[in-house]
């Protein structure tokens, strides 16, 4: 049986956007078994998706913190080791970085990617044994599916399908004393992406007053302080338990609405269906927004745009009358 290893490590949102690849893959090239290198904490993610066959787990992020240390060392041979057991038709680096591309040397295949004029770090076609041309002024989703497409020798059709496969239930988070419930994810690792805190509290004063409970998940210390900062005094405004990957999907497939800055789960959220808005203030929605999706999400600002509150209020009832029909 062929098989294609994919190589895109990380981060969040950016795996999501690469998910589509694999329907396309099964789609066009049916007996083709699919691998994927991801960093550790994102193997669960990409375990969403049952059609991939096997993820390959990598731990750049904590290594390169310590680098001389035996146990890290051990940790590499084990990857590389796994990287290599067994002979792929095609590796296909999606990640566009150095780091992407010389975890594909590892591997045993030829190593396709997008050329220089393409790449986002031109040094890493000097590991490729094939490049292809990509144009980038389009969505990281299209780029994705096309240079897929181009490797394999297939044109990719229809709209982007994720195959997230998440464990659903129809009981309320136990933070949560009402229903129906919006999760806002006010939150990201860069701080230029940042919505005034004085518009969220604006937007959850509206939606708790309108009898829908808000959510507020955090990740880290300063996170989750900001959530407690948001909530305080505002009935129906609850911080979230800290989860882990595969249950914060379960939790945002579950909601009737979520709302967030341009971050990794906001991009889950619309890749799992449900009405979401994202918030831009310090980047492009044309190459990385959620609209792509499909007509259940919308973004709203781009780079020193930024929205209002009233504005996220009239798109959220927009989406919501849109996906209610």
């Amino acid at each position: 049986m062929s098989s294609v290893l994919i190589v895109r490590p990380s981060s969040l949102g950016d795996i999501v956007h690469a998910l589509p690849v694999v329907h396309d893959i099964r789609q066009h090239r049916a007996g083709m078994s699919v691998d994927w290198v991801a960093e550790e904490m994102f193997v669960e993610l990409v375990a969403l998706n049952r059609e991939v066959r096997t993820v390959i787990p990598v731990a750049l992020r904590r290594w390169r913190h310590a680098l001389l240390a035996r146990a890290t060392w051990r940790e590499i041979a084990a990857f590389r080791g796994a990287v290599r057991a067994q002979r792929y038709d095609v590796v296909l680096d999606l990640q566009e970085q150095v780091k992407g591309a010389l975890i594909g040397l590892l591997a045993r295949g030829a190593v396709h990617g997008p050329d220089r004029s393409s790449i986002r770090e031109p040094a890493a076609t000097l590991a490729y044994r094939r490049t292809h041309r990509i144009p980038a002024r389009q969505h990281l989703i299209d780029r994705c599916r096309e240079l897929a497409g181009k490797a394999l020798g297939y044109e990719p059709v229809g709209p982007p399908r994720f195959g997230l496969s998440v464990a659903r239930s129809d009981e309320s988070p136990p933070e949560l004393p009402l229903t129906p419930f919006a999760v806002f994810i006010h939150s990201t690792s860069r701080d230029d992406k940042l919505w005034p805190e004085a518009h969220w509290r604006s937007l959850i004063v509206h939606f708790t007053q309108a009898g829908m409970a808000v959510l507020l998940p955090s990740g880290n210390a300063v996170e989750a302080a900001r959530s407690e900062r948001l909530a305080h005094g505002i009935v129906g405004a609850c911080v979230a338990a800290r989860r882990s990957l595969s249950e914060t999907a379960s939790l945002l497939a579950r909601a009737d609405l979520v709302c967030g800055v341009d971050t990794g789960l906001v991009h889950l959220a619309a890749a799992l269906g449900v009405p979401t808005i994202a918030v831009f203030v310090a980047t492009d929605p044309k190459l990385a927004g959620v609209a792509r999706v499909g007509g259940h999400a919308r973004d709203l600002g781009g780079a020193g745009m930024v929205p209002s509150p009233e504005q996220v209020i009239a798109a959220t009832g927009a989406i919501m009358r849109r996906t209610s029909d």
